[in-house]
């Protein structure tokens, strides 16, 4: 079993009414011979299955849920796009009223990932609607969700991204991506209370030795946490093993950034507006820019592990930091009593055996 701590321990697990327990009867499923780890928590990801968050249908979120259910996401956090208000008003209504089946994930937030990014580096953003930072558009499109938004990707480099964090970093966790924000201008976004990087590496400057840019930056603040897509296409898998050195198991939040072609076969989808082309699970624009994965978060943890992260490292990743970076941590994220009891049943060849 999975300890908060991240290691593996040989102990029975108790669960009542849905709930980890320390005291448990009824149904026994024996185990023996499994790894037990808790259920996936995705904080950044668009679509799968043919949907997208932004399609703005309960049809939408429904099929989205059952399929990261299916494949060992039990708690999700999709994320919306670079779109005109109206649009992302529909989508936060959609997600405010949706109920979930009993075969569905848990939705636990919403994402902004756009529209206050930089046209710069706006990568699979739509440019049409990039927007300037807007405390009052965050503040209509979070009533219009039921304050369900629990993170907002920003540019720290765009005018008025500074009043932006100085207002609302209390009322949101801001996450900084889609910049060319040097080393600097991301300091002090830091400085005024962003303490989180939208896939770290992807949409922003390189680190560089003189130029270390935003992932500089964050290395440097011990408060930030980075998403890492490990997909195998968005990052080398040298890079990934790196930065779990650079920035310690505390710190790494793996994501899928998956769009519609997760659980598809290869073809065009969309993706924000814009069309995008999947070819052995790869998906880009017509540009070639990567736009989003097509694997989902159970697949870039296995990944991870594949690229010589190690298993317990892997986990703690994909559970426990992205339920603590999104103030869900208290529910979900760790085999703990009084938590929802979900849970994942694998082999040591990482193979998922069953869904709780």
């Amino acid at each position: 079993v999975f300890t908060e701590d991240a290691a593996f321990v040989q102990k029975d697990i108790l669960i009542e009414d849905g709930v980890f327990t320390e005291q448990a009867g009824g149904q026994t499923i024996d185990a023996a011979g499994c790894y037990a780890i808790p259920g996936l928590v995705d904080i950044h990801f668009h679509g799968c299955v043919g949907y997208d968050f932004c399609d703005g249908t309960h049809e939408a979120i429904t099929a989205i849920a059952r399929y990261q259910a299916k494949n060992g996401v039990t708690a999700i956090c999709p994320a919306t796009m670079t779109l005109p208000e109206p649009m992302l008003e529909t989508v936060c209504r959609a997600a405010a009223s949706w109920k979930p089946g009993p075969d569905c994930a848990a939705l636990v937030g919403i994402n902004m990932e756009g529209p206050f990014v930089s046209l710069e580096k706006c990568g699979a953003q739509n440019p049409a609607y990039i927007h300037a930072p807007d405390a009052d558009m965050f503040r209509r499109l979070q009533q219009a969700s039921g304050g369900l938004i629990c993170l907002v990707t920003l540019a720290p480099n765009v005018e008025g991204a500074g009043d932006f964090i100085r207002e609302m970093h209390k009322e949101v966790c801001i996450s900084l991506g889609h910049t060319a924000a040097d080393y600097d201008c991301a300091v002090e976004a830091m400085k005024m209370g962003a303490h989180h990087v939208t896939h770290l590496y992807n949409a922003m400057n390189p680190f560089v030795h003189r130029a270390p840019g935003l992932i500089g930056a964050a290395m440097d603040d011990p408060e930030c946490m980075v998403e890492l897509i490990s997909d195998g296409y968005h990052i080398h898998p040298s890079a990934i093993r790196a930065t779990f050195r650079m920035f310690g198991p505390d710190r790494v939040i793996l994501i899928s950034d998956s769009m519609r072609a997760a659980g598809m076969p290869d073809g065009t989808y969309e993706l924000g507006g814009q069309e995008v082309t999947v070819g052995d699970r790869k998906a880009v624009l017509g540009d070639g820019t990567l736009a989003g994965s097509a694997t989902n978060l159970y697949g870039c943890m296995c990944k991870a592990v594949e690229f010589g992260i190690p298993l317990g490292q892997a986990v703690k990743a994909a559970t426990v930091n992205p339920a603590r970076s999104i103030g869900i941590y208290d529910r979900v994220g760790s085999v703990a009593p009084g938590k929802e009891a979900d849970i994942l049943l694998v082999t040591d060849h990482l193979e998922l055996k069953k869904v709780i």
